[in-house]
């Protein structure tokens, strides 16, 4: 599935863009698009799902995440039922001038926007503070919102309660071919997980050799098919981790593995944790019964 461009347009007397989204309120985005501007996202509590470009990730109680330009995603709450409000911001890299971030005073939010590129996913006091200001963000008028938006990016700039979601180079606007081959493969692996892939299969589906794909996916995404296929694995198990009736050696099986010592080697390389220390984490932030 091609990722498709959003068309963002501030409203007439403001240099950015603010939505606010509210539980039943209807969000007309793209399901998988990119735009060039930087989007700043809260989400004031629930669970659900990042996937930004071939990063993809779970979030618990909300979520604040900041990315940079031409970065395809999904929405942030699609599968989000918790009553919550959303704000999407919206703004590009010279909304204020062309030289405004260059000003010596600016040096901090130029290395945050620097780091947004990577994407950023901020928790604790910074993800409360923030959400509070981008929540009263659209009721203020233009001036004042400038001003909020301001302190929002310093409040973001100084703050060490962030994680890089690591999202990787695969911005749309370098090689549209090679998004449009990678997001073919990324979207064969989201529907074939739960079974053995095999390279000649994957490979076939962009019309290379085996040799020729595994040194290609490498370029671009940094890592092996193979581990790409065991980190999305794990990611969907984190996910079922939720579901106190299944076992672990269930959720292995239904994530695509059919081992339950090579599931559990997996899962603490990709997460730090083993599988039933994972779960005991995730019983005692959400009060999972298992």
């Amino acid at each position: 599935m091609k990722p498709k461009l959003e068309k963002i347009e501030p409203e007439f007397g403001t240099s950015f863009k603010v939505r606010r989204y509210s539980e039943g309120q209807m969000c007309n985005r793209p399901s998988w698009h990119f735009h060039p501007e930087y989007e700043i996202v809260y989400i004031s509590n629930g669970k659900g799902k990042r996937h930004i470009g071939d990063h993809i990730s779970y979030y618990e109680n909300g979520d604040l995440i900041f990315l940079g330009p031409n970065l395809p995603h999904f929405g942030f709450t699609e599968e989000l039922h918790e009553e919550h409000v959303e704000v999407v911001v919206q703004m590009k890299e010279d909304f204020l001038g062309a030289d405004f971030l260059q000003r010596p005073e600016m040096a901090p939010i130029l290395r945050l926007f620097a780091k947004a590129r990577q994407g950023l996913s901020f928790h604790g006091e910074t993800k409360r503070r923030v959400g509070e200001l981008l929540i009263g963000l659209s009721g203020q008028r233009p001036l004042d919102r400038i001003l909020y938006l301001l302190q929002v990016l310093r409040i973001l700039a100084e703050s060490e309660e962030y994680r890089l979601l690591n999202v990787g180079d695969l911005t749309v606007e370098v090689h549209a071919q090679d998004q449009e081959r990678m997001t073919a493969i990324y979207q064969f692996v989201e529907q074939h997980f739960q079974r053995s892939i095999a390279l000649p299969e994957v490979a076939g589906k962009i019309n290379m050799t085996v040799p020729a794909f595994c040194r290609y996916f490498k370029k671009l995404s940094g890592k092996t098919f193979t581990r790409f296929v065991n980190e999305f694995r794990i990611a969907q198990a984190c996910r079922l981790m939720t579901d106190g009736q299944r076992s672990i050696a269930n959720i292995g099986f239904d994530c695509g593995f059919n081992n339950l010592s090579h599931f559990n080697r997996q899962f603490k390389l990709v997460t730090g944790s083993s599988p039933s220390a994972y779960r005991k984490e995730l019983e005692a932030l959400v009060g999972v019964d298992v």
